[in-house]
């Protein structure tokens, strides 16, 4: 182990983006000559002329060589742990709106001073998730705090593997959640949104069924759907599809690539009491689904699109960055005028100004107008700071059609 003692110089940038605050060190030429340390190991980081500026934890092999847990000196033991987890429960607690709901984030990394570590909760389960291998030599002291303040039936880690795009778009049967405390859940365990009830899986999948950051989302659109034909593309388990048919949508149509994903959603639509033979579920790749649509004239009140930022099916291979632009082209003529469209996306590297673009370049394709009347992001539960950009990574906009 390196002691605390050596020298670790960040070049002039990293300084400076070091005062503004933003929590990351990148490897550069300068951090190639820090000294051999290992992963989890905390560090003060220095100027060139040996002046602290915050203490650290490493990860030499990854390309945020470091994380900034404090500006001041600290070290990672149990009090300090439990402060800055006794603070994100408390956010959670005075902030957000929580009072329908048992499934949310707890712990989201960066924002909540714990860079690449996330807690999120699932009823009477906690999920960790490690963003970097710094957080491995912790992860029993984490398990241990958890169990202390808040009591769970278990908690589990979902392992975050490389590559882990393409890894989703290639199945959703794989295990990746492992036990590390308490009882085992069910395999599909019931947690409670909004009011609605749905079902995750903490073992299998890289995500456990239920996008947590959605849940907001989810409740402003269950104000809009009364009496209204509903389109969900890319709606993976159903949730947004689930909210819509609860709310009194008179069809919901919900299309998604995997066979897998639709049964979960019809079994979600059945938890809820809402007989799925009354609506539509469609497998196959969305851009051409919409095209078969179009050919039979189908027209709907509102069309909700909520791609993951990479898919692949036999047909086609789906990219935010760019596709986003032919697939609001293709849904426009199925969407009625004065109808709304939806469109979210949770690609960190394609910020609003440029999601904006792509809505406009396929309003401009498709031949019609969109006036963007809302726009939203994540909820209160998945805080970042201001001097984190990164962390604002959930774009959620609706729109009316002209």
């Amino acid at each position: 182990m390196t002691k605390q003692q050596d020298i670790w110089i960040v070049g002039p940038e990293t300084v400076r983006m070091l005062e503004l605050g933003h929590p990351w060190v990148l490897a550069d030429a300068h951090t190639k000559k820090w000294p051999t340390g290992q992963a989890g190991q905390t560090i003060e980081l220095c100027d060139g002329q040996g002046r602290f500026l915050a203490t650290a934890l490493l990860d030499p092999q990854d390309r945020i060589v470091a994380r900034v847990l404090s500006r001041k000196r600290i070290r990672l033991e149990k009090p300090w742990l439990v402060k800055r987890l006794q603070a994100a429960i408390t956010l959670r607690q005075k902030h957000a709106d929580l009072n329908e709901s048992d499934a949310y984030r707890l712990v989201n990394g960066e924002g909540d001073g714990l860079p690449g570590l996330t807690i999120d909760r699932y009823g009477d389960y906690l999920m960790i998730q490690l963003y970097s291998a710094a957080w491995r030599p912790h992860l029993k002291l984490v398990t241990q705090i958890l169990q202390d303040l808040l009591s769970p039936l278990g908690i589990y880690e979902k392992q975050r593997p490389q590559k882990t795009r393409e890894l989703e778009a290639a199945g959703e049967s794989k295990i990746y959640g492992r036990l590390l405390a308490g009882s085992a859940a069910p395999q599909r365990l019931e947690v409670r949104e909004n009011g609605l009830n749905f079902l995750v899986s903490l073992e299998q999948g890289l995500n456990s069924g239920l996008f947590l950051d959605q849940r907001r989302n989810r409740a402003d659109l269950m104000k809009r759907v009364e009496g209204k034909r509903v389109l969900n593309l890319f709606s993976y388990t159903g949730a947004f599809s689930v909210a819509a048919a609860a709310s009194g949508a008179a069809l919901v149509t919900s299309v998604d690539a995997s066979p897998g994903y639709t049964e979960w959603a019809r079994a979600n639509f059945g938890l809820n009491r809402i007989n799925p033979k009354r609506h539509e579920f469609i497998v196959g790749d969305c851009l051409t689904v919409l095209g078969e649509l179009q050919k039979g004239k189908k027209r709907y009140d509102l069309i909700l699109m909520d791609p993951p930022s990479f898919s692949t099916t036999a047909r086609n291979r789906f990219t935010t960055r760019g596709g986003t632009s032919d697939l609001v082209a293709a849904a426009l003529p199925l969407l009625n005028d004065g109808g709304l469209l939806i469109a979210s996306s949770n690609h960190q590297k394609v910020d609003l100004a440029d999601y904006l673009k792509e809505l406009r370049r396929g309003a401009l394709q498709g031949g019609s107008e969109l006036r963007v009347i809302s726009l939203f992001g994540q909820p209160e539960d998945f805080p970042y700071p201001t001097t984190f950009p990164e962390g604002r990574y959930l774009k959620y906009a609706v729109c009316v059609k002209d």
